[in-house]
Formats: structure tokens, sequence, C-alpha cells
């Protein structure tokens, strides 16, 4: 069975995609970039996109009644190379060791400069 997960707090963008769906134990979150929910406007350099785009994470687990320590596994997208230093040092302060297994890649995201997915499991934190 399948729960369609959404919350008010995330940003909405008018595209055909749910925040997140639970299949059994698993939570997936969709790509979530680093603008502001209301406005839906990028927030700044890659730094200040990174920490909005994983707080846009958080306010969709928290709507599963999980947080940031349940993902076990994250996708992210930057938009250039040049950025992963920043990007890896406020992922680093937000998302705590032990760290979940992630891919980097970089993609043409437009006018963002980030989008991260994840995958949550629901039983049970990182490390427990």
């Amino acid at each position: 069975m399948t729960t369609i997960i959404h919350s008010d707090r995330a940003p909405k963008f008018p595209l055909p995609f749910s925040h997140a769906v639970r299949a059994g134990d698993f939570v997936y979150v969709a790509g979530q970039v680093g603008v502001e929910p209301t406005t839906l406007e990028p927030v700044g350099a890659i730094r200040e996109q990174t920490a909005q785009c994983i707080r846009n994470i958080e306010v969709i687990l928290q709507e599963a009644g999980l947080t940031l320590d349940h993902i076990v596994k994250a996708t992210t997208h930057l938009s250039r190379p040049e950025d992963q230093d920043d990007y890896n040092a406020v992922y680093e302060q937000m998302i705590q060791a032990p760290y979940p297994a992630r891919i980097t890649v970089f993609s043409g995201l437009g006018p963002y400069l980030i989008e991260i997915e994840v995958l949550a499991y629901a039983p049970s934190k990182r490390g427990e």
C-alpha cells in the first residue's frame, strides 16, 4: 500500500508530482530545490539554496512523522561543479553522522543551483 504525503509548508510547484510517497517502510521524497516555499524564488547562492533545500525536505519528512535522521539515501544534483565544497559544508552541518548513502551529479537545473531527493526508512534512524 502507498500513501501520498503533502506538506503545506513545502514549495508547491504546478507540476505533476507528490512531495513524497510512502511505500511500506520507505518514504520517497521528490527532488526539492532551494526556494522559499511561498514565493518559489531561489534564496541566494549555493550555501543558502542548500540549506533551504534541506529545510524543504525536513518539513516533508515531518509530515510523514520522520526527521532528517531517517534518511538512508540522498541523490543530489548540482548545477556547477565549483559549488561542491560549499554544498558539502552545509550538508555536513545539517545532516548528522552517520551519513546516508549519497551520490552527487552535475545537471542542468535552470535557475536552481541544487536539487536533492531522498529516501527515508521509517522504522529507525540511521545508526540505530
